[in-house]
């Protein structure tokens, strides 16, 4: 039985990247994580070579892009898709992982094996934690049950909008649904709610408009 708050449908405006198609072919957001490679080197033969440059091997960047001369892309590493208007700052390092236009990572972020949100933003500091420590299959807590993912590295799916607070740790299985703070120094595992406010374990608040 489907659980209806962790479908992708459900965290993502799927207009809002380049990789809705793979996102369309999955209910459950982290089921896209083991296609990411294949679908960017099927993605690379049909990019327009007037407006990407290709800069290695399954390596393309749009040529409106701003790549400073001090940041190596080596960090960039292991199957990513960056969105538009996106920003990957410094010390941040990316890992098998899609960024929706509009995503900050902007100081000193860990994003392994996880799908950041339209206009979502990680604060100096945020990690993503993608393995659990005893190496097993992650399970996602929601509603009290433990959700099979099947995968042993997961680490965070980040709706549109979702803003993590500095220091942050988003544990192995998180999902925080759309329109949502995460407050700073947090130790995130399992499911937040959509629309609300993440204080500590067990403390969530309802946003008000």
């Amino acid at each position: 039985m489907e659980n209806e708050k962790l479908l992708a449908k459900n965290l993502f405006d799927y207009s809002k990247t380049i990789a809705k198609p793979l996102l369309e072919t999955v209910d459950y957001p982290w089921e896209a994580l083991p296609k990411i490679s294949e679908f960017i080197i099927e993605l690379g033969k049909t990019l327009d070579p007037e407006i990407y440059e290709q800069r290695g091997e399954n390596v393309w960047v749009a040529k409106s892009a701003k790549v400073f001369d001090s940041a190596y892309i080596g960090f960039i590493r292991g199957n990513a898709i960056v969105g538009k208007g996106a920003v990957v700052g410094n010390s941040t390092e990316l890992k098998n992982s899609i960024l929706f236009d509009g995503v900050q990572t902007p100081h000193y972020n860990y994003i392994g094996d996880s799908i950041l949100g339209y206009k979502s933003h990680t604060g100096a500091g945020v990690i993503t934690s993608n393995l659990k420590s005893d190496k097993s299959l992650v399970t996602v807590l929601c509603d009290g049950e433990k959700v099979d993912t099947n995968v042993k590295k997961f680490g965070a799916m980040l709706g549109d909008h979702v803003e993590v607070g500095c220091n942050s740790v988003l544990n192995p299985g998180s999902v925080i649904g759309r329109n949502t703070n995460i407050y700073p120094l947090s130790f995130v595992r399992g499911y937040v709610p959509e629309n609300s406010i993440y204080k500590r374990l067990g403390e969530v608040a309802e946003k008000y408009e």
